[in-house]
């Protein structure tokens, strides 16, 4: 298993390594001791899974408020994604600034989010499935997003705004200039 850096602290790409043959291949997609040398030590506590079922399908940007904050451990199991993590830490010297990775299920691949994070992603084919791990239960009081075409992220999505599928709630989120300082960044 390998774990990139990505360009903000705290965001990891990881690509765990696909034992292949004539029947398809094996893969390792968690392992605590490497995950823990490599991020920290991180206790998972749920695993989710959504499917959407249009191309240009965006869910979040997600986050949950401490308390009850949550680290995700995101990865595609049908289809592909255009997943994108933004950085809320006030006083991070990436605050409001973003990653974007495609995960798919061809690549892999798989984008650690750490609590302090809004999470999103667009769908890029129909029917993709995600799965991911979190740090701590889903808590509707805690629950709170970010809006997705915020331009202050300056975000460029893969789909158009006039073309994007998005629930009611997303359509609705706070910009960044509006959000508490709910996550302060430790440094």
């Amino acid at each position: 298993m390998q774990f990139e850096r990505s360009a903000i602290d705290g965001l990891f790409v990881v690509v765990p390594h696909r034992h292949g043959d004539s029947r398809g291949y094996f893969v390792e997609t968690f392992r605590e001791d490497l995950f823990s040398a490599a991020v920290g030590p991180v206790h998972f506590v749920q695993d989710n899974q959504s499917m959407s079922a249009e191309v240009g399908t965006v869910r979040g940007l997600h986050f949950q408020l401490n308390p009850r904050a949550q680290g995700k451990l995101v990865r595609c199991l049908v289809g592909s994604i255009l997943d994108v993590a933004v950085d809320i830490r006030r006083g991070s010297p990436t605050y409001g600034q973003h990653v974007k990775v495609e995960l798919s299920a061809d690549n892999g691949q798989q984008l650690w989010v750490p609590p302090g994070f809004a999470h999103g992603f667009c769908t890029l084919e129909p029917n993709t499935v995600i799965a991911y791990k979190v740090t701590d239960y889903y808590s509707p009081e805690h629950d709170r997003g970010l809006r997705w075409n915020d331009p202050a992220l300056a975000i460029d999505w893969p789909v158009a705004e006039d073309k994007a599928i998005l629930s009611a709630k997303d359509r609705v989120q706070p910009l960044l200039s509006e959000l508490d300082a709910d996550f302060i960044y430790a440094g």
